[in-house]
Protein backbone atom coordinates (compact mmCIF):
# COMPACT_ATOMS: atom_id res chain seq x y z
CA UNK A 1 0.00 0.00 0.00
CA UNK A 2 3.01 2.57 1.09
CA UNK A 3 4.31 2.06 -2.89
CA UNK A 4 0.97 2.38 -4.20
CA UNK A 5 0.57 5.96 -2.66
CA UNK A 6 3.57 6.53 -3.88
CA UNK A 7 2.73 5.77 -7.29
CA UNK A 8 -0.13 7.59 -7.55
CA UNK A 9 1.52 11.11 -7.88
CA UNK A 10 2.61 10.14 -11.47
CA UNK A 11 -0.66 10.07 -12.40
CA UNK A 12 -1.89 13.65 -11.09
CA UNK A 13 1.31 15.24 -12.13
CA UNK A 14 1.96 13.55 -15.61
CA UNK A 15 -1.39 14.78 -16.97
CA UNK A 16 -0.85 18.29 -15.52
CA UNK A 17 1.59 19.19 -18.32
CA UNK A 18 -0.66 17.57 -20.87
CA UNK A 19 -3.48 19.83 -19.47
CA UNK A 20 -1.44 22.88 -19.30
CA UNK A 21 -0.30 22.86 -23.04
CA UNK A 22 -4.07 21.68 -24.40
CA UNK A 23 -4.96 25.10 -22.29
CA UNK A 24 -2.25 26.87 -24.52
CA UNK A 25 -1.73 29.85 -22.28
CA UNK A 26 1.66 31.74 -21.32
CA UNK A 27 3.67 29.64 -18.55
CA UNK A 28 3.04 32.29 -15.95
CA UNK A 29 -1.04 31.86 -16.37
CA UNK A 30 -0.05 28.35 -16.22
CA UNK A 31 1.52 29.01 -12.75
CA UNK A 32 -0.69 31.42 -11.36
CA UNK A 33 -3.86 28.88 -12.40
CA UNK A 34 -1.68 25.94 -10.66
CA UNK A 35 -1.40 27.41 -7.65
CA UNK A 36 -4.36 29.25 -7.05
CA UNK A 37 -5.70 25.41 -7.73
CA UNK A 38 -2.97 24.16 -4.92
CA UNK A 39 -4.24 27.28 -2.46
CA UNK A 40 -7.81 25.98 -2.65
CA UNK A 41 -6.45 22.16 -2.20
CA UNK A 42 -4.45 23.27 0.80
CA UNK A 43 -7.19 24.81 2.54
CA UNK A 44 -9.23 22.00 2.30
CA UNK A 45 -6.71 19.96 3.79
CA UNK A 46 -6.10 22.42 6.68
CA UNK A 47 -9.79 23.01 7.82
CA UNK A 48 -10.91 19.04 7.14
CA UNK A 49 -7.62 16.99 8.36
CA UNK A 50 -4.50 19.15 9.73
CA UNK A 51 -6.48 21.11 11.90
CA UNK A 52 -9.03 18.41 13.35
CA UNK A 53 -6.20 16.15 14.01
CA UNK A 54 -2.79 18.04 14.71
CA UNK A 55 -4.55 21.18 16.26
CA UNK A 56 -4.77 24.97 15.15
CA UNK A 57 -0.82 25.53 17.04
CA UNK A 58 1.04 22.91 15.36
CA UNK A 59 -1.31 24.05 11.71
CA UNK A 60 -0.11 27.50 12.25
CA UNK A 61 3.44 26.94 13.97
CA UNK A 62 5.65 29.89 12.79
CA UNK A 63 8.72 27.83 11.74
CA UNK A 64 6.46 25.05 9.89
CA UNK A 65 5.41 27.98 8.01
CA UNK A 66 9.15 29.64 6.99
CA UNK A 67 9.36 26.28 5.52
CA UNK A 68 6.14 25.99 3.59
CA UNK A 69 6.54 29.41 2.38
CA UNK A 70 10.09 28.79 1.13
CA UNK A 71 9.24 25.36 -0.51
CA UNK A 72 6.47 27.28 -1.96
CA UNK A 73 8.73 29.92 -3.92
CA UNK A 74 11.43 26.96 -5.26
CA UNK A 75 8.07 25.49 -6.73
CA UNK A 76 6.76 28.17 -8.53
CA UNK A 77 10.52 28.98 -9.72
CA UNK A 78 10.89 25.79 -10.96
CA UNK A 79 6.98 25.35 -12.32
CA UNK A 80 7.65 28.68 -14.18
CA UNK A 81 10.78 27.33 -16.20
CA UNK A 82 9.14 24.01 -16.88
CA UNK A 83 6.25 25.59 -18.36
CA UNK A 84 8.60 28.15 -20.40
CA UNK A 85 10.19 24.81 -22.03
CA UNK A 86 6.86 23.16 -23.48
CA UNK A 87 5.90 25.39 -26.12
CA UNK A 88 9.75 25.67 -27.93
CA UNK A 89 10.34 22.09 -27.22
CA UNK A 90 6.88 20.55 -26.77
CA UNK A 91 5.66 17.86 -23.78
CA UNK A 92 6.49 15.12 -25.06
CA UNK A 93 10.65 16.31 -25.40
CA UNK A 94 10.79 18.66 -22.31
CA UNK A 95 8.98 16.37 -20.02
CA UNK A 96 11.61 13.72 -20.20
CA UNK A 97 14.55 15.61 -19.71
CA UNK A 98 13.26 17.49 -16.85
CA UNK A 99 12.28 14.05 -15.53
CA UNK A 100 16.32 13.35 -15.75
CA UNK A 101 17.66 16.26 -14.04
CA UNK A 102 15.08 16.11 -10.85
CA UNK A 103 15.31 12.07 -10.44
CA UNK A 104 19.16 12.44 -10.43
CA UNK A 105 18.85 15.52 -8.65
CA UNK A 106 16.64 14.41 -5.82
CA UNK A 107 17.90 10.83 -5.32
CA UNK A 108 21.58 11.86 -4.70
CA UNK A 109 20.36 14.99 -2.46
CA UNK A 110 17.89 12.40 -0.15
CA UNK A 111 20.81 10.02 -0.11
CA UNK A 112 23.82 12.01 0.34
CA UNK A 113 22.12 15.62 1.98
CA UNK A 114 19.19 13.38 4.05
CA UNK A 115 21.33 10.36 4.14
CA UNK A 116 18.78 7.59 3.24
CA UNK A 117 21.02 5.41 1.50
CA UNK A 118 23.33 4.17 4.22
CA UNK A 119 25.12 0.81 3.00
CA UNK A 120 26.96 -0.10 -0.07
CA UNK A 121 24.61 -2.59 -1.88
CA UNK A 122 22.11 0.60 -1.49
CA UNK A 123 24.32 2.85 -3.15
CA UNK A 124 24.77 0.40 -6.14
CA UNK A 125 21.08 -0.37 -6.79
CA UNK A 126 19.94 3.44 -6.26
CA UNK A 127 22.62 4.52 -8.92
CA UNK A 128 21.81 1.65 -11.36
CA UNK A 129 18.02 2.85 -10.99
CA UNK A 130 19.11 6.42 -11.46
CA UNK A 131 21.10 5.57 -14.77
CA UNK A 132 17.98 3.60 -16.10
CA UNK A 133 15.25 5.82 -15.28
CA UNK A 134 17.74 8.86 -16.95
CA UNK A 135 18.69 7.00 -19.62
CA UNK A 136 14.89 6.21 -20.68
CA UNK A 137 14.22 9.84 -20.19
CA UNK A 138 16.66 10.88 -22.69
CA UNK A 139 15.60 7.86 -25.24
CA UNK A 140 12.04 9.38 -24.84
CA UNK A 141 13.21 12.75 -25.79
CA UNK A 142 15.72 11.83 -28.24
CA UNK A 143 15.23 13.99 -31.74
CA UNK A 144 15.28 12.55 -35.19
CA UNK A 145 18.29 14.70 -36.59
CA UNK A 146 16.13 14.74 -39.96
CA UNK A 147 12.92 15.45 -38.76
CA UNK A 148 13.32 17.71 -35.81
CA UNK A 149 15.75 20.04 -37.05
CA UNK A 150 12.93 21.49 -39.10
CA UNK A 151 10.45 21.59 -36.07
CA UNK A 152 12.78 23.12 -33.29
CA UNK A 153 15.41 25.74 -33.88
CA UNK A 154 18.48 26.32 -32.41
CA UNK A 155 17.30 29.56 -30.41
CA UNK A 156 14.16 27.27 -29.31
CA UNK A 157 16.46 24.31 -28.37
CA UNK A 158 18.89 26.83 -25.90
CA UNK A 159 15.53 28.65 -24.88
CA UNK A 160 13.88 25.35 -23.41
CA UNK A 161 17.23 23.77 -22.03
CA UNK A 162 17.93 27.24 -20.01
CA UNK A 163 14.23 26.84 -18.90
CA UNK A 164 14.65 23.65 -17.63
CA UNK A 165 18.24 23.82 -15.91
CA UNK A 166 16.06 26.60 -14.01
CA UNK A 167 13.51 24.77 -13.37
CA UNK A 168 15.29 21.78 -12.17
CA UNK A 169 16.83 23.48 -9.61
CA UNK A 170 13.48 25.09 -8.60
CA UNK A 171 11.91 21.61 -8.57
CA UNK A 172 14.96 20.07 -6.54
CA UNK A 173 14.76 22.49 -3.19
CA UNK A 174 10.78 22.42 -2.86
CA UNK A 175 10.81 18.85 -2.56
CA UNK A 176 14.02 18.25 -0.43
CA UNK A 177 13.56 21.26 1.49
CA UNK A 178 10.43 20.13 4.22
CA UNK A 179 12.75 17.03 5.09
CA UNK A 180 16.73 19.02 4.30
CA UNK A 181 14.78 21.49 7.86
CA UNK A 182 14.00 18.82 10.09
CA UNK A 183 17.64 16.95 9.01
CA UNK A 184 19.41 20.15 10.33
CA UNK A 185 17.57 20.52 12.91
CA UNK A 186 15.62 23.57 12.43
CA UNK A 187 12.19 21.35 12.75
CA UNK A 188 13.01 19.40 15.75
CA UNK A 189 11.48 15.88 16.05
CA UNK A 190 8.97 16.77 18.42
CA UNK A 191 7.30 19.07 16.06
CA UNK A 192 8.31 16.72 13.00
CA UNK A 193 6.66 13.61 14.54
CA UNK A 194 3.82 14.82 16.64
CA UNK A 195 1.33 14.09 17.42
CA UNK A 196 2.57 10.27 16.88
CA UNK A 197 2.10 11.45 13.48
CA UNK A 198 5.44 9.81 12.40
CA UNK A 199 5.87 12.59 10.01
CA UNK A 200 2.44 12.83 8.72
CA UNK A 201 1.00 15.69 10.48
CA UNK A 202 4.12 17.80 9.76
CA UNK A 203 4.24 17.45 5.86
CA UNK A 204 0.10 18.18 5.69
CA UNK A 205 1.02 21.01 7.70
CA UNK A 206 3.69 22.11 5.31
CA UNK A 207 1.06 22.70 2.34
CA UNK A 208 -0.72 25.34 2.91
CA UNK A 209 1.93 27.60 3.63
CA UNK A 210 3.92 26.26 0.53
CA UNK A 211 0.44 27.32 -1.47
CA UNK A 212 0.67 30.64 -0.30
CA UNK A 213 4.61 30.46 -1.21
CA UNK A 214 3.68 29.60 -4.01
CA UNK A 215 0.99 32.09 -5.20
CA UNK A 216 2.83 34.88 -3.70
CA UNK A 217 5.99 34.05 -5.96
CA UNK A 218 3.40 33.49 -9.14
CA UNK A 219 1.73 36.76 -9.01
CA UNK A 220 5.05 38.30 -8.27
CA UNK A 221 5.85 36.96 -12.16
CA UNK A 222 3.41 37.92 -13.73
CA UNK A 223 3.50 41.83 -12.17
CA UNK A 224 7.48 42.04 -12.54
CA UNK A 225 8.50 39.42 -15.47
CA UNK A 226 5.44 39.32 -17.90
CA UNK A 227 4.48 42.57 -16.49
CA UNK A 228 0.93 42.27 -17.49
CA UNK A 229 -1.53 42.28 -14.36
CA UNK A 230 -4.55 41.40 -16.68
CA UNK A 231 -3.23 37.80 -16.87
CA UNK A 232 -4.70 37.37 -13.45
CA UNK A 233 -8.62 37.43 -14.22
CA UNK A 234 -8.07 35.91 -17.60
CA UNK A 235 -10.13 32.95 -18.53
CA UNK A 236 -6.71 30.38 -19.56
CA UNK A 237 -5.76 30.98 -16.01
CA UNK A 238 -9.05 30.30 -14.20
CA UNK A 239 -8.72 27.28 -16.63
CA UNK A 240 -5.58 25.78 -15.18
CA UNK A 241 -6.78 26.21 -11.61
CA UNK A 242 -7.83 22.24 -12.80
CA UNK A 243 -4.24 21.53 -13.07
CA UNK A 244 -3.65 23.53 -9.63
CA UNK A 245 -6.32 21.30 -7.84
CA UNK A 246 -4.87 18.07 -10.12
CA UNK A 247 -1.13 18.67 -9.15
CA UNK A 248 -2.33 19.83 -5.42
CA UNK A 249 -3.51 15.77 -4.85
CA UNK A 250 -0.33 14.58 -6.62
CA UNK A 251 2.36 17.25 -4.35
CA UNK A 252 0.66 15.90 -0.77
CA UNK A 253 1.35 12.25 -1.88
CA UNK A 254 4.60 12.86 -2.59
CA UNK A 255 5.11 14.43 0.95
CA UNK A 256 3.70 11.95 2.76
CA UNK A 257 5.10 9.30 0.89
CA UNK A 258 8.27 11.35 1.97
CA UNK A 259 7.44 11.17 5.52
CA UNK A 260 7.20 7.24 5.60
CA UNK A 261 10.29 5.41 7.10
CA UNK A 262 9.14 2.76 4.30
CA UNK A 263 9.60 5.06 1.42
CA UNK A 264 11.98 7.99 1.96
CA UNK A 265 12.56 10.94 0.06
CA UNK A 266 14.66 9.24 -2.54
CA UNK A 267 12.11 6.58 -3.75
CA UNK A 268 8.84 9.21 -3.54
CA UNK A 269 10.54 11.81 -5.85
CA UNK A 270 11.91 9.12 -8.47
CA UNK A 271 8.12 7.31 -8.36
CA UNK A 272 6.48 10.70 -8.56
CA UNK A 273 8.38 11.07 -11.66
CA UNK A 274 6.82 8.14 -13.43
CA UNK A 275 4.42 10.98 -14.56
CA UNK A 276 6.76 11.53 -17.63
CA UNK A 277 5.16 8.51 -19.12
CA UNK A 278 1.73 10.07 -18.70
CA UNK A 279 3.13 13.51 -20.41
CA UNK A 280 4.99 11.91 -23.28
CA UNK A 281 2.06 9.45 -24.33
CA UNK A 282 -0.43 12.45 -23.42
CA UNK A 283 1.58 14.54 -25.33
CA UNK A 284 1.69 11.82 -28.56
CA UNK A 285 -2.04 11.40 -28.03
CA UNK A 286 -3.84 14.33 -26.89
CA UNK A 287 -1.68 17.03 -28.30
CA UNK A 288 -0.72 15.39 -31.48
CA UNK A 289 2.68 15.80 -31.10
CA UNK A 290 4.54 14.04 -33.90
CA UNK A 291 6.83 11.21 -33.87
CA UNK A 292 8.61 9.74 -36.23
CA UNK A 293 9.18 5.53 -35.98
CA UNK A 294 12.41 6.12 -34.93
CA UNK A 295 10.95 8.25 -31.87
CA UNK A 296 8.54 5.97 -31.25
CA UNK A 297 11.24 3.07 -30.72
CA UNK A 298 13.01 4.97 -28.66
CA UNK A 299 9.60 6.29 -26.42
CA UNK A 300 9.15 2.58 -26.08
CA UNK A 301 12.51 1.50 -24.77
CA UNK A 302 12.68 4.48 -23.00
CA UNK A 303 9.51 3.83 -20.87
CA UNK A 304 10.76 0.43 -19.92
CA UNK A 305 13.74 0.99 -18.85
CA UNK A 306 11.78 4.32 -16.75
CA UNK A 307 9.53 1.55 -15.04
CA UNK A 308 12.38 -0.95 -14.80
CA UNK A 309 14.25 2.08 -12.87
CA UNK A 310 11.48 2.85 -10.66
CA UNK A 311 10.81 -0.64 -9.73
CA UNK A 312 14.28 -1.47 -8.88
CA UNK A 313 14.46 1.73 -6.62
CA UNK A 314 11.23 0.67 -4.49
CA UNK A 315 12.24 -2.94 -4.03
CA UNK A 316 15.48 -2.41 -3.40
CA UNK A 317 16.36 1.00 -1.72
CA UNK A 318 13.72 1.14 1.30
CA UNK A 319 14.92 1.86 4.15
Amino acid sequence: MDMLIALLPALFLGSNSVITAKIDGKPSQGTLGTTIGAVIFAVLVSVFYTVPNAGLAFAFNPRIWLVGLCSGVFWTIGSFGQFSALKPLGVSMAMPISTAGQVVGNALLAAIVLGQWRTLNVWVIGVIAIILVTSGAVLCSAKDSAADARRISAKDMRFGLGALLFSTIGFMLYFIFPNLLHHTGFISDAIYNAPSGNGLYYMTAVILPQSIGQIITALAIVNFVERDRTLILHRKTALNIITGLLWAVGNMLIFVSAANPHVGQAIATTFSQLGVIVSTYGGIVVLHEHKTKRQMVGILFGTLLIVAGAVLMGLYTTT
